[in-house]
């Protein structure tokens, strides 16, 4: 054989060893995030400050997750199930994303179940925790940041039981999150539920349910209405004069979202939630001062849970490394990475069915100044687990 032949054959192997190589080594310089949630109408600000939560996240880690430099994506679902489901297949099937994050209100996150799961990739909902994704439906892919639906108003309903309140009306959306906000409450409530109210979604006018209000004799009232639905409803109970009268307990609802808008009329209004600004820790206080000083306005919530989503992602993709783009890694890492991130609320894991497991704080608005700010008065569920977990096979 010449010498020509021999050289064709060495460079032969050399470029097949090349390739072997390159089939067996995952590269990966770039990693792509999909965003979906809410970004206009009655309720965008809640989607909103999930993406700015998560944004700034991304920026005090450099621009990076884990080391590798990141692609956000970002889309507004609308609050329309189709929409949602739309926009989560561009994402998998056309732009080829690593991770889901946002993922919308509860029914836009369960018309694309579906397709997440079947897809493999990992999602991390920052808003929503249905209690149908918590128990026997639950998916190894799909992880909940937030909160499964139940556990704040069972902070609330097990506050309200310690505080001796004998009477209660509820009130929330005609939704699967608003049953869920509700059930959680009577779980944990031990005295009497006077009635219970489900409101039109997006509804502005609530004379006929303060009718309601007015006639039950309740001792207080819990009610779920978030963005516009709750400044309408506090507006109204303040404008029938019936805030002074009756105390008014709620999730979701009296917010650094919702505060700007109300200011004196939310003051005294209980809430329960996973984390506010006033929440004391190194983590939330580095975290409300970094907010404040990029975007010129008080973190809510949801800006607290899209900022750990940045945080867990970068754990998760630190650990996952050159295998970041394989779905079932980055889920597996994901999961023990909810071990061990810095999260502002204090403390967090993943339940087994991939709720967290967190504690619950109840805060009132009041006066400060010339501002209205929430006070942290009480920790009424501590390392919280939901009720669901037991009924979910994953381990």
């Amino acid at each position: 054989m010449n010498s020509f032949k021999l050289r064709i054959k060495a460079t032969t192997a050399v470029l097949a060893f090349g390739a072997l190589l390159l089939s067996n080594t995952t590269v990966h310089a770039d990693v792509k995030v999909g965003f979906s949630g809410v970004m206009s109408g009655p309720v965008g600000i809640l989607g909103q400050e999930q993406y700015d939560g998560f944004m700034l996240g991304v920026e005090l880690l450099k621009g990076k997750l884990g080391g590798q430099t990141v692609t956000v994506l970002k889309e507004d679902d609308q609050v329309r199930p189709e929409l949602g489901n739309q926009i989560i297949r561009k994402y998998i099937e056309k732009d080829k994303v690593d991770v889901l994050v946002g993922l919308g209100f509860t029914n836009v996150l369960m018309a694309s179940l579906p397709l997440i799961v079947e897809s493999g990739t990992p999602a991390l909902a920052t808003n929503a925790g249905p209690s149908t994704l918590a128990g026997a439906g639950c998916k190894a892919n799909v992880f909940t940041l937030a909160w499964q639906s139940d556990g704040a108003s069972e902070g609330m309903g097990s506050y309200l039981t310690k505080q001796g309140v004998k009477r209660v009306l509820l009130l929330a959306p005609n939704y699967q999150a608003g049953r869920d906000m509700l059930n959680g409450f009577k779980r944990f409530y031990k005295g009497t539920v006077v009635d219970e109210i489900y409101s039109q979604m997006n509804q502005s006018d609530y004379s006929a349910e303060i009718a309601q209000i007015q006639a039950s004799n309740a001792d207080a009232v819990f009610f779920f209405y978030s963005g516009g639905m709750g400044i309408n409803f506090i507006k109204q109970m303040n404008q029938a004069g019936l805030a002074k009268k009756t105390p008014m307990f709620t999730v979701f609802t009296v917010d650094a979202t919702t505060l700007p808008a109300l200011r004196n009329q939310a003051v005294g209004v209980y809430s329960s939630a996973l984390w506010d600004a006033g929440l004391e820790n190194p983590d939330s206080r580095r975290f409300v001062a970094a907010y404040e000083q990029k975007y010129k306005r008080t973190p809510s919530l949801y800006a607290a849970t899209g900022f750990d989503a940045a945080n867990i992602l970068d754990v998760a993709i630190r650990s996952a490394g050159n295998k970041a783009n394989d779905k079932r890694s980055l889920t597996s890492a994901i999961k023990e990475a909810g071990k061990s991130f810095r999260t502002v609320r204090g403390t967090f894991a993943f339940n087994n069915n991939n709720m967290p497991i967190q504690n619950f704080y109840v805060f009132q608005a009041a006066e400060n100044g010339d501002r209205v700010e929430m006070k942290q008065i009480a920790t009424s569920l501590t390392a919280h687990k939901d009720s669901y977990a037991k009924d979910c096979a994953l381990r």
